[in-house]
């Protein structure tokens, strides 16, 4: 496949259905989260079943994507791209089905290995497809659009779910992957390297699928279980374990399916320390600040969506713009002052406490918000660009792979270690606030037992009308505390991924690996 101009009839076509395509997984993801109340009321799912309905589709992407990356290099990135597709829509209308939180588990599943498939093949394709000197604002404008429906799905979940259409979180994405499928094959060039044409690397594929299925869910049962569970630690030492086997095998197989020799490319292993530590603070910082909203401030699920238009604006009119300065001076600048002002942002947000309300929300989210949107803004498409451009074309699948890899084990570590920080930092504040109290010993240990449900926690039916508004202050007292010292630490992660700008990226653009 030839490269083409962004411009050209060709060039659109490849924008527009990577767009499609990554709209799909990308809407679902942050509108899911708002139905999931509609959701657990109609299929009487517990708390428990939930979070695995978030998290089955976590636990296969994170766990195949890689594969699905260097399956594209290998075999065909058009060909697996679209395989992805199909997979992930047949997945998403089985789940528009279910007539059960099990049934609806194992669909999300089939979802994650759609997502896993087609992911990785829409950054690979702009990469192989697009000019070079363009691609910076072909991933702009990629990271524009998908960040526009990112941002879009919980407004779009909280009217489906205030009509009692939840399922259709999971239709929609059957009308946006047939369009895709249909334009890749009338209209986008099949993208394959001659030189690729090797054998599967197998016991790598295995090795790497489930070190990360045993670290993922390892990570994903520890807010629940606690750090002390065997089951936790145990599921993690054996995934950390069947990583280091696979970087073995990887060192030693004639035909890697991950090139280590990636990684002696400072700007590449620069740019993928960043996308962890960022994507890790954004990750904790989003679901805390939604958290917060919504259970203590008093923010309806759809004005809690709303909140994050000023971001999707940021996005939509910056991303490109700094795609593009990318190009011509180089990544180095942005990814050093754009996750700090991303942990600006964070910071700021740290310092918000009780409001009252959606009608404070300009004087009190909203600058860490601005701030926090422009520090990502001018981050998103440099980064991404950076990363594609540090190896040769005939590994864009396998990087974009590592990228995305990266960008969701961000998340789920996020989600665990942070979860497990808020619960301790909750009930620690909790037991301060509640010492002095005269109250029974059992009244004070049944309130501090509700720390586990963070924002959600409820005061003990044994608690007179008095103690219950009490706990109740208590309660959100203490999650604002906890939630300021998880900003905090979002915050310091951002700091940290500027750091690695500083420290891997160097000044001028450097050459192919």
């Amino acid at each position: 496949m030839t490269t083409v101009s962004l411009r050209s009839p060709a060039g659109t076509w490849i924008m527009v259905t990577t767009i499609l395509a990554s709209a799909m997984a990308f809407i679902d993801g942050t509108a899911l989260n708002v139905v999931l109340p509609a959701l657990q009321r109609s299929l009487n799912a517990s708390g428990a079943d939930l979070f695995w309905v978030l998290n089955a589709y976590l636990l296969m992407l994170a766990s195949l994507i890689l594969i699905g990356g260097t399956l594209g290099d290998r075999l065909g990135r058009k060909k697996i791209f679209m395989i992805g597709i199909f997979v992930f829509i047949l997945g998403s209308a089985i789940c528009g089905l279910a007539g059960s939180a099990t049934m609806l588990i194992i669909f999300r599943m089939i979802q994650g290995i759609g997502g896993a498939l087609m992911i990785p093949g829409s950054l690979s394709l702009i990469s192989s497809g697009i000019n070079e000197n363009e691609r910076g604002k072909a991933i702009g404008t990629w990271s524009a659009a998908t960040t526009l429906v990112t941002m879009g799905g919980p407004v779009l979940g909280g009217a489906l779910a205030d009509a009692g259409l939840w399922r259709y979180i999971f239709f929609i994405n059957v009308p946006l992957g047939v369009v895709a499928l249909v334009l890749l094959a009338w209209k986008v060039e099949e993208s394959r390297e001659g030189d690729m044409q090797k054998g599967l690397d197998f016991p790598g594929a295995v090795l790497i699928a489930l070190g990360l299925a045993l670290l993922t869910f390892g990570f994903l049962r520890m807010p629940s279980a606690g750090w002390e569970d065997v089951k936790v630690y145990s599921t993690v030492i054996a995934g950390i374990v069947l990583l280091v086997a696979f970087v073995i095998v990887e060192y030693k197989s004639k035909d890697p399916m991950l090139p280590l020799n990636l990684f002696t490319n400072l700007t590449f292993t620069g740019a993928n320390l960043l996308t962890f530590f960022l994507y890790a603070g954004l990750g904790a910082g989003m679901l805390f600040l939604s958290l917060n909203m919504v259970q203590v401030q008093g923010y309806s699920q759809l004005e809690s969506g709303l909140t994050f238009l000023p971001f999707t604006i940021l996005m939509i009119t910056i991303a490109r713009f700094a795609g593009s300065l990318a190009d011509k001076h180089g990544p180095r600048l942005f990814l050093i002052m754009g996750p700090a002002l991303a942990g600006v942002g964070l910071l700021l947000l740290s310092f918000v406490k009780q409001t009252r309300g959606a009608v404070d929300y300009w004087t009190t989210f909203f600058p860490g918000i601005l701030v926090f949107g422009l520090g990502m803004s001018f981050t998103v498409a440099p980064l991404t660009a950076t990363v594609m451009g540090a190896v040769s074309s005939h590994l864009s699948g396998t990087a974009s792979g590592v990228n995305n890899a990266i960008t969701r084990i961000a998340g789920v570590f996020a989600n665990a270690v942070f979860g497990a920080l808020a619960a301790l930092f909750f009930a620690t504040a909790i037991q301060k606030d509640i010492t002095g109290l005269p109250w029974r010993p059992e009244q004070k240990t049944a309130v501090v037992a509700q720390a586990v449900d963070l924002g959600n926690a409820m005061p003990p039916a044994a608690l007179d009308t008095t103690q219950h508004g009490a706990a109740m202050k208590i309660y959100h007292e203490g999650f604002i505390t906890a939630y300021g010292k998880i900003m905090r630490l979002s915050a310091g992660l951002g700091f940290l991924g500027g750091l690695m700008a500083l420290l891997f990226i160097k000044p001028v653009k450097t050459g192919k690996t």
